[in-house]
C-alpha cells in the first residue's frame, strides 16, 4: 500500500498511470515476481504480490524511487511525492487470496467511482479487467485466482464476477489492514524476550494469517535476527567491516568517509553497504551516516548489486 504524502494525488492522469503500470511490468519480470491484484486510486494504490527469492523490497524501491523522479519532473515539482515507506503486510495465501484480490478490485467501489459490476468491468486501472479476460498484463497471475472457482475458465470468470459483485455491498473489513498474532512494540528483541518468558504474544499488523503461518513467520525471522544480534552482541560493528573492505582494497577511511567518488571507492562503499545489511541488519540510514553519502546513494548501491545478482542467475 502506497499513500501520496498529506493525500496529495499520486497521479495526476491517465498518462501517468500508463508510465507507472509499464515499470511496475518491468520490475515485476526482472524481479521474478507476481502480480495477483492491483488497483490505482488518484492519491494511493494497492499491489497484492507473490514475492520472488528476494522479496518485495528492492522492486517497491526502485518503482518508487523512478516514478518519483518521473512525476516530479513532469509535473515540476520537488520534494516528497509518497508518504513515508510503503506499508506491507505479510498475508497467508491460502486463507486470504480471493478475499484480498476482491478487497484490493473494490477500491474503486468504496471511493464511490464505480457503482456496478458493468462499470467494474470497464475500469482500466485494477487488475480486475485482466481476470475476466478483457485485457492482458503478461506479468499478472491470472490463472491462480480462477482456479479457486473451478470448472472451466469460462465457468471461473463467471463465477469470480458473481464474487466480486456479491462484495459490493459488505463493508470495509478492516482485518485487510492488519492481522495477525505477533506484535513487535519494543523491536524484534522485545518479541524474543516474550518467547523466552512464555508471555502471550499480541497481534502484528504487518502479519495477516492463521497462528500456524505467523509462528512460521516469526521462527524465521527470529532466526535471522538472532544471527545478527550475535555478531552484534560479540562487538562486530559497521566500523569493524569499513576496516576490513578499506584494508583488503588499501583505501584508507578517511578518504571514504569524505564522500570521494573514485569508482574504487564507491565499489568499497557498496561492498560495506552489502555486508551491513546482510551481517548486521542495519538500514541504509545508518550506513550513510558512516560512509560520507546520503542514504538515496547506499540505496542505489544495495539495488545495483541485487541487478547484478539477477544478471548472475
Amino acid at each position: 500500500m502506497v499513500r501520496g504524502i498529506n493525500k496529495s494525488a499520486i497521479f495526476q492522469d491517465d498518462q501517468d498511470k500508463l508510465q507507472f503500470l509499464e515499470r511496475l511490468g518491468k520490475n515485476i519480470t526482472t524481479g521474478h515476481c507476481q502480480i495477483y491484484a492491483w488497483v490505482l486510486m488518484r492519491n494511493h494504490l494497492h499491489i497484492l504480490f507473490r514475492s520472488g527469492q528476494d522479496g518485495i523490497s528492492t522492486i517497491m524501491r526502485k518503482l518508487l524511487t523512478w516514478y518519483a523522479q518521473y512525476f516530479n519532473r513532469r509535473h515540476h515539482r520537488t520534494g516528497h511525492l509518497f508518504e513515508n515507506r510503503y506499508k506491507s503486510i505479510l498475508c497467508e495465501e491460502e486463507k486470504y487470496l480471493l478475499a484480498l484480490v476482491r478487497y484490493i478490485h473494490l477500491n474503486p467501489v468504496r471511493a464511490k467511482s464505480i457503482s456496478s459490476i458493468e462499470e467494474m468491468d470497464r475500469y482500466q486501472w485494477s487488475g480486475h479487467r485482466a481476470i475476466i479476460g478483457k485485457t492482458e498484463y503478461p506479468w499478472m497471475e491470472v490463472s491462480d485466482v480462477l482456479a479457486q472457482f473451478g470448472g472451466t475458465k469460462k465457468k471461473a470468470v463467471k463465477e469470480y464476477r458473481q464474487f466480486m459483485k456479491d462484495g459490493m455491498g459488505r463493508e470495509r473489513t478492516a482485518e485487510f489492514s492488519g492481522g495477525g498474532i505477533i506484535r513487535s512494540q519494543g523491536g524484534w528483541s522485545h518479541v524474543v524476550a516474550m518467547r523466552r518468558k512464555e508471555q502471550p504474544e499480541e497481534g502484528d499488523e504487518r502479519i495477516l494469517g492463521s497462528g500456524e503461518f505467523v509462528r512460521a513467520i516469526l521462527k524465521n525471522t527470529e532466526e535471522r535476527y538472532l544471527r545478527q544480534l550475535k555478531l552484534r552482541r560479540n562487538g562486530r560493528k559497521i566500523d569493524d567491516i569499513i576496516q576490513d573492505e578499506c584494508k583488503q582494497s588499501r583505501v584508507s577511511p578517511e578518504e571514504l568517509k569524505l564522500g570521494n567518488k573514485r569508482s574504487l571507492v564507491s565499489m568499497i562503499r557498496e561492498s560495506i553497504a552489502i555486508r551491513g545489511r546482510e551481517e548486521l541488519g542495519l538500514s541504509g540510514a545508518e550506513m550513510a551516516r558512516h560512509l560520507g553519502v546520503n542514504t538515496s546513494s547506499i540505496n542505489r548501491a544495495l539495488v545495483r548489486c541485487e541487478q547484478e545478482r539477477e544478471k548472475g542467475a
